[in-house]
């Protein structure tokens, strides 16, 4: 992107980044939480502030539609009364409203049931100075982008999508700008201290193609840490009027059962959902069609899931959970086997495990296959689908956690021969999850980061498709 309309970065956590509050004014506010609870009576405490700061802009046929500024705060409050627990939190920072937050968790605390899991992390597990201090994990890159900057990008991005067929590119849901930046400070009485300030910037557009009754909607976006990253206004203008232009003259197909390749994005969500099958909130309340899954096939031999919470910007980075609890790169699933579940403190204890330091969700999971050549790209994946389906949009919820069972509303491409046919609409897939896993037969060598999950485009050896 060209560096003039952007801010270079900045390690600043102050006002001259966009805060209104700095680092050391957090830790005590913090430390003046925890005070209070302990001062109360509180066997065990957690506090952490945090501050939030943003612009959006949105525009439409070339007019601005909406610009919104966010500005946030809170301070959230933990106190912990034997094995009795209580939560309260407030936007106001003065001390009087700090004492009425302690003691309103206090007071949740007293009165509520008790539960023997309910508890800070072990000692043992807690990330430590020395060891958050190794990381740079350069996450925050502000943005000092003004409404007028960003709409222009914005108008840019949508003038390339139309520019790109006048005739068949008409009309718009608009398209975006994001910027967006937050840090946080958090302490509990275990030990823990840390935090850090990041930042979270995207570009988007949705053109719609077509007239009349064949009129078709797609999109696309680029999201990074630091907008110097991001896709040029162009690129994504260009790419979201070709998606949209490939899906005109859609139509159904009759009822089928075939082979079925996700495009990356979407094949993304088939990791999350692979992800919450083996999280330990589904697993202890057995909610989950993988229970027990530990140390046992749930997919091919060829596919491996790493886990690195160290990549530098990455979007699921940082160098302790949730908790404080130490993070660490590891391989949850080797060898299509399940060597790790995602577990923070409450869960291990419910499950009698340890935690993986994965309270507050998973950290940047990348799927791969031994099987996968480099030339493996888009078009090399279409050739291994031969005859099916090319999913590239799904609607509705999709799994049902605790059978597996899984419905989806689609649309894609028909293939023929190892080539695109026609595009397709108004049909749903169908299957089982665990099935699904285990009939991965390829992963392409077509990466994308969707979030905090990278993974190429992912064939399945069979699905049922509800057609005409």
């Amino acid at each position: 992107m060209n560096e003039s309309k952007v801010a270079k970065s900045s390690k600043s956590t102050g006002k001259d980044a966009g805060f209104s509050y700095s680092r050391p004014f957090f830790e005590d506010l913090v430390d003046s939480a925890l005070a209070h609870a302990k001062k109360l009576g509180a066997t065990d405490a957690g506090a952490e502030a945090s501050e939030g700061c943003g612009l959006s802009v949105s525009v439409r046929k070339g007019e601005l539609e909406n610009v919104e500024r966010n500005r946030d705060k809170s301070l959230g409050v933990t106190v912990y009364v034997g094995t009795r627990r209580g939560n309260a939190s407030t936007s106001d920072f003065s001390k009087a409203a700090i004492e009425r937050t302690v003691q309103a968790a206090f007071d949740i605390a007293r009165f509520t049931a008790e539960d023997p899991f309910a508890a800070l992390p072990d000692e043992a597990d807690i990330a430590t100075a020395a060891e958050i201090a190794q990381y740079d994990l350069d996450l925050f890159h502000p943005w000092a982008v003004t409404s007028e900057q960003a709409a222009a990008l914005a108008l840019e991005c949508e003038a390339a999508a139309l520019q790109t067929s006048r005739k068949w590119i008409t009309n718009s849901e608009g398209a975006g700008v994001s910027a967006q930046q937050s840090h946080f400070f958090s302490a509990h009485t275990h030990g823990f201290r840390g935090g850090y300030a990041s930042s979270r910037h995207s570009l988007s557009v949705s053109p719609i193609a077509g007239k009349g009754d064949d009129m078709q909607r797609d999109g696309w976006y680029s999201s990074e840490r630091s907008a110097l990253e991001l896709a040029s206004p162009q690129e994504i203008g260009r790419y979201a009027a070709q998606r949209a232009l490939s899906r005109l003259k859609s139509r159904k197909i009759p009822t089928t059962e075939c082979p079925i390749l996700f495009e990356s994005p979407l094949a993304a969500g088939l990791l999350g959902g692979l992800v919450q099958a083996i999280s330990g909130g589904a697993l202890y309340r057995k909610s989950s069609f993988l229970l027990d899954s530990l140390g046992k096939q749930v997919l091919p031999k060829h596919i491996n899931v790493m886990e690195d919470p160290f990549v530098v910007r990455g979007k699921g980075s940082s160098p302790f959970d949730d908790e404080g609890v130490r993070v660490k790169a590891r391989q949850v699933i080797n060898a299509g086997r399940v060597e790790g579940y995602f577990l923070g403190s409450y869960s291990a204890r419910k499950l009698g495990m340890k935690t993986t330091g994965n309270a507050g969700g998973s950290h940047n999971l990348t799927l791969t296959s031994k099987l996968t050549k480099p030339e493996d790209d888009l078009d090399a994946m279409i050739k291994k689908l031969g005859t099916g389906l090319f999913v590239t949009e799904l609607m509705g919820s999709g799994v049902n956690g605790v059978t597996g069972d899984y419905s989806r509303g689609a649309s894609g491409f028909w293939v023929e021969n190892g080539v695109i046919a026609f595009p397709v609409h108004e049909i749903t897939i169908a299957g089982n999850f665990k099935t699904m896993l285990k009939g991965i037969t390829a992963v392409g060598a077509d990466t994308y980061n969707y979030g905090a999950k990278t993974v190429g485009s992912i064939l399945l050896n069979r699905m049922k498709v509800a057609g005409s």
